[in-house]
């Protein structure tokens, strides 16, 4: 059955989809021995990064919508991982900060997943694992609708 998608295997978006189904699926795995899901980690790494930032710092840094960041905000302080407190000046505005727990926590994690990652990239050198982020960086810039749009896109 080999070579039966090699049409699709040319283009670019259908690698990096099945890359991605692959790699998730150990992510994932790797993320459930913490009790953590891929968006609840995600969310904890920019908090413990960045301890005091706004919910809306973190929706806008993760690409989410406000009110579905709500419920992973919610989700990490009902385990005690990160705490929510609201801003002085502005009540409407909060503030998140990880926990101990969750500081802990995010350390095995990312030590667990820094593992996977050495895994995903075995046989590439240090210089081309970097030129591999530095593109996929490039791709994810070049899909934006901004870009695609003010593209003129072969046959249209």
């Amino acid at each position: 059955m080999a070579g039966l998608d090699a049409t699709l295997r040319r283009l670019t978006g259908y690698c990096l989809r099945r890359a991605t189904s692959q790699v998730l699926v150990t992510v994932n795995e790797t993320l459930a021995a913490f009790a953590l899901r891929r968006t609840t980690f995600t969310a904890l790494t920019v908090v413990v990064d960045n301890p005091g930032l706004r919910q809306s710092q973190l929706a806008g840094t993760l690409n989410i919508e406000r009110a579905n960041l709500v419920q992973i905000v919610h989700e990490l302080e009902a385990a005690g991982l990160v705490t929510r407190q609201r801003v002085p000046e502005d009540k409407r505005v909060y503030t998140l900060s990880p926990t101990q727990e969750g500081t802990d926590l995010h350390r095995r994690a990312l030590r667990q997943l820094c593992t996977v990652d050495a895994a995903l990239t075995r046989g590439l050198s240090a210089a081309e694992t970097q030129a591999l982020r530095r593109a996929l960086l490039l791709v994810e810039g070049n899909a934006s609708k901004e870009n695609l749009h003010g593209s003129r896109l072969p046959g249209a």
